[in-house]
């Protein structure tokens, strides 16, 4: 199976297309499509954020005011998101907002498979190609993880079954994953790229 970067972020596409599709088509599985479609689309986006976006900027420094319209366009994609977890699922309100996201992120989705895509695959080597496959894997199975996400959405059973969930303490302390839900919460910036420390410091201040 291919694994460079460019393959598996069009894997992704295709993904939430047909999570699209299934939204549009049947409207009595809506919650959970919601769901799985707002933790792929946010793992993605954070793992192209981290790991992608400061290489293609630096590879490709034509592509920079690209790769800032992309952060841009993942915010909007994120502004949509809440609002369609928020809206009924048998609303015409959810239809509008399904809508409206839709036409955003296969807009953001043209752009990065015809331009920004590309760029990068002439500015690097096969061999780095894979390198970023590799790190943008492992960066979006983590924020998964963080979502509570079964992780063979992201990536197979058998390698999601290495990475052990933590477990809240008999003392009540809080997992990295449980102090991520506060710190999105709190809106707080740069939460998806903080350790479960640095967390449990953002959180106690915000408090």
């Amino acid at each position: 199976m291919p694994t460079d970067v460019i393959t598996l972020i069009t894997s992704d596409h295709r993904k939430i297309e047909a999570l699209f599709e299934r939204l549009q088509s049947k409207r009595d599985s809506r919650e959970a499509d919601v769901a799985e479609l707002a933790a792929l689309l946010t793992s993605h986006a954070r793992a192209e954020e981290d790991r992608v976006y400061p290489v293609i900027r630096e590879a490709a420094p034509a592509e920079k005011g690209e790769v800032h319209h992309g952060f841009e366009e993942h915010k909007e994609a994120e502004i949509l998101l809440h609002k369609l977890k928020t809206a009924k699922p048998d609303s015409p309100d959810f239809d509008r907002v399904l809508m409206q996201l839709v036409e955003s992120v296969t807009h953001h989705v043209e752009e990065e498979e015809n331009e920004i895509l590309p760029a990068l695959a002439e500015a690097v080597g096969t061999k780095r190609l894979q390198e970023l496959g590799r790190a943008f894997k492992e960066r979006r199975d983590q924020e998964m993880l963080a979502l509570s996400v079964p992780a063979q959405k992201a990536a197979p059973a058998r390698k999601a079954a290495r990475v052990p969930a933590q477990k809240s303490s008999a003392e009540g302390e809080l997992t990295k994953e449980e102090l991520y839900e506060k710190a999105k919460a709190m809106d707080l910036p740069g939460r998806s790229r903080m350790t479960k420390t640095e967390l449990e410091a953002a959180v106690s201040k915000r408090s």
